[in-house]
């Protein structure tokens, strides 16, 4: 078997992002790389607020408790291919595909490396 061929069918990105939100709560994430880019995008928003809506708000001293999560669930879900494609270089659990289902596997993509 020529090296890289994958004997996997084609599975489409719709089916793959239903698969990844299943198992989303049990991977294992580098929460720092995704509260970053996070905070990006709460920044993004604010300087929109301000120069399209005219909306002045004060700068909280203080950042919301933020459930990673939940972001993630909403970038797999509403965000474009490249913010999905961020996400997903923020996982660190190992993720099999097989049979167009997606599992963990049994070990921390960030320990092998």
């Amino acid at each position: 078997m020529p090296m890289g061929f994958c004997k996997n069918k084609y599975i489409r990105e719709e089916e793959l992002i239903f698969e990844l939100l299943k198992i989303i709560d049990k991977v294992d994430m580098n929460e720092l790389g995704i509260l970053t880019r996070m905070e990006m995008e709460i920044e993004r928003l604010n300087k929109f607020q301000n120069m399209v809506l005219g909306e002045k708000q004060p700068h909280k001293k203080h950042k919301p408790a933020v459930d990673m999560r939940v972001y993630a669930r909403y970038v797999l879900k509403e965000g474009s291919s490249i913010e999905k494609r961020e996400l997903l270089a923020n996982l660190r659990s190992k993720i099999i595909l097989k049979d167009k289902k997606l599992t963990l596997g049994n070990y921390d993509l960030s320990s092998s490396k």
